[in-house]
Parts: structure tokens; sequence; C-alpha cells
């Protein structure tokens, strides 16, 4: 288990299925690490979700190689609740990011929840930048999976890999 360099280092778990890994995460990621010490990149590895394009393994790797050149973050899977996990890494921030009005709903819902499970962790919410407000991973899937160009969307190790799968 991974502890902070520093006692008062500021460590902060951005969580999702990330299937696939979107510009707009990459986004995410930097507006965080302007922020925070270290982040890390927080895979969900949830069976009992609706079936992913990508296994755990294979996101991870794709984010991995998504953040080269971002030394101080890190991506790591987990099960489970998201507060016990940003707990074991030494963690008390939640990054969230958030396109639109429907995506603060849901995210606001999950943070009151988490927060009466853990009120020593808190949720920060993070506006992805302007030119990926309208991208999310359930279209990205789409337009793959008919072929369609998606370059621009994601970083290139995943463009790839939505290459590959739609093959």
């Amino acid at each position: 288990m991974a502890q902070p360099k520093e006692a008062n280092s500021k460590i902060a778990v951005y969580p999702g299925s990330f299937d696939p890994f979107t510009n707009g995460h990459l986004d995410v990621v930097d507006r965080a690490l302007g922020i925070f010490d270290r982040l890390i990149v927080a895979v969900a590895a949830n069976p009992e979700k609706r079936q992913p394009l990508f296994t755990v393994d294979e996101r991870v790797h794709l984010i991995t190689a998504s953040l080269n050149g971002r030394d101080r973050a890190e991506v790591a899977t987990y099960t489970g609740l998201t507060v016990e996990f940003a707990r074991s890494r030494g963690a008390r921030t939640l990054v969230k990011g958030l396109r639109a009005y429907s995506d603060f709903d849901a995210e606001l819902q999950q943070a009151l929840m988490n927060r009466k499970l853990a009120p020593d962790i808190h949720t920060v919410f993070l506006m992805s930048g302007f030119a990926h407000i309208f991208v999310s991973s359930s279209i990205l899937k789409d337009i793959a999976s008919y072929g369609g160009k998606v370059s621009d969307l994601v970083p290139p190790p995943v463009a790839r890999a939505l290459k590959e799968k739609f093959r």
C-alpha cells in the first residue's frame, strides 16, 4: 500500500469505469494534477456492471499509456467502496469530472452517499473543457463500432485499441 511521502501530501483518487478512457478524462486528470500532489486514476472492477468493451487489464494498460509523462499520476484497480479504496491509498479527496447538468445530478447523489459513508473523504467536481463536453464513452463506442472517426476524441493508444476492437 503506497503511502504519501510527506504527511501533508495531497493525494486524490479519480474513480471510474473508463470504458474507454477519453480526452475528456485526460483533461480532468490534467486539471486535478494542477491541484493535487498525486492522482490515482482508479479503474472500477465491478463484475456486476454491464459487460464492458475493454477488460480491466486492457483499460489499465490504455490509461497508463495515455498518461505518458504525467509522473504524479498512477493507475490502479479496485473493487468495493470507492471511499474505502481512497482511504487505503492515503487519499482524502475524490475527483469527479462533470460535462453537463445530468452528470451533476447523478454525481451529487453519489458524493452525498460517500460523505455519509466517509465524512473524512471529500469530493471535488472538475468541469471538463468545452472541447470535451459532448463526449461520452458510450457515444464513442457507438461511433467506433460503425467505423467512425474518434481519433480526435481519445488518446492515441485508445484510438488504436478501438479500431482493433471493431475491426
